[in-house]
Parts: C-alpha cells; sequence; structure tokens
C-alpha cells in the first residue's frame, strides 16, 4: 500500500510538474509573440544588483528602446546604441565613445536586452511559479547544470507587459530589473540605434571592431 502510494504521488508531481512548464510555455510563447509584432518596445526601469558575498547593492534606474535585436540603452553615466552590428559604448561625461562588435553568445540583459523574450526558447526549462489576478510569476532554469546561473525569474501582466526581471547567479550576484514603464507603441526612427557623430563632433571615438 505505500509502494503504490509513493507511485501514486510521483506520477502526479511529474504530470503537475508537466502541466506547469506547458502552461508557462504558452504564457512565454504568447508575450514573446506580442513584443516581436510591435514597432517597438520602450521600458523605463530600475536596476539592482545585489552581492550576498560582499553584501553590497547598487541601484540605477535606465531605459531602453528595443527594435528586434537593435535597441538603446540609457543609463546614468553611459548610453549604448546597437544597430544589429556594432554597439557604441557613450561617456557623456568624458566626452568618449568606443565602438565594438558585441558577443553575440552573450544573452545578458546589458548585452541584448532582447533577450528577454526568447531566451527561454533554447536552454531552458520553464515553470509557471504564481498566477494572481493580475500578474503571472514564470521561472526558468538552465538545463546546463554547469551555468552560472542558478535561475531567471518574470513576473508578466496579465496584458503581456514585463513587471520585473530577475537574474539569480551561482556568484551570489542577484540582479533585479523593475519595470516602471512599458510601451509597445512607439516608432523609433532608423538613427535611433546608431552614435549620432555628427551631433557630438568633439568626442574621441575609440574603434575597437
Amino acid at each position: 500500500m505505500k509502494i503504490s502510494a509513493f507511485i501514486l504521488l510521483l506520477f502526479l508531481t511529474g504530470t503537475l510538474s508537466a502541466q506547469s512548464e506547458q502552461e508557462a510555455l504558452k504564457i512565454l510563447d504568447s508575450f514573446s509573440a506580442k513584443a516581436a509584432t510591435a514597432p517597438s518596445v520602450s521600458m523605463k526601469f530600475d536596476l539592482v544588483t545585489i552581492n550576498d558575498v560582499e553584501k553590497t547593492s547598487d541601484t540605477l534606474k535606465g531605459s531602453v528602446i528595443l527594435s528586434g535585436d537593435k535597441y538603446r540603452l540609457e543609463l546614468p553615466d553611459n548610453i549604448i546604441f546597437f544597430n544589429g552590428q556594432s554597439s557604441w559604448s557613450f561617456l557623456p561625461a568624458e566626452k568618449e565613445v568606443t565602438v565594438t562588435n558585441v558577443d553575440k553568445d552573450d544573452e545578458s540583459f546589458m548585452n541584448r536586452p532582447s533577450s528577454v523574450f526568447s531566451i527561454y526558447k533554447n536552454g531552458y526549462k520553464s515553470r509557471l511559479l504564481e498566477e494572481t489576478a493580475d500578474k503571472y510569476i514564470v521561472d526558468l532554469y538552465p538545463e546546463d547544470l554547469k551555468s552560472e546561473l542558478v535561475r531567471i525569474r518574470l513576473t508578466i501582466g496579465k496584458s503581456l507587459d514585463l513587471k520585473s526581471l530577475e537574474y539569480k547567479r551561482r556568484d551570489g550576484i542577484t540582479a533585479y530589473l523593475n519595470v516602471r514603464e512599458y510601451d509597445l507603441k512607439k516608432k523609433p526612427s532608423p538613427d535611433t540605434f546608431t552614435f549620432p557623430k555628427e551631433k557630438y563632433k568633439d568626442v574621441d571615438l575609440i574603434d575597437m571592431r
């Protein structure tokens, strides 16, 4: 009797886990599709980085506008432009801009913000952790057990807008992206994602490509 109950428990646990993953994938597919069909995705956010090892935390405000893999990311001391091939990192205070080709394997938000809409499709298992009247909480776990990431947690509104994003790493660092504004209606001009060198003629350009 005890063995039968144990087998039943394992079966039910596996069934519920599969249902949770299917529900999570359905939500993530809808979330991704809505962003992909919009002319752009604009966000204003607070980025909080906590280091549990050194007992430190850091908070900064920023904004980003995305169109496919192209983006312009504005942080307090740095503006990053990416046109799909080259990245310009502009430091206004130093009057300096560095041009590089980005690492295509780096799926972090800071390197490729649009990955938030597609990262779940390859190398991750997903689980619907919680559903409330106004949001879903979905966890992503890397299939590679040696990954530096422990978990990615997305909080997605019922209207399929991003509420927050959490990256939890094995080295004790956790990054929280709390979204203050989310807009899918802006139509960016083609030059939005390229550094306007004609506007900043006195800026030193360092080309690392």
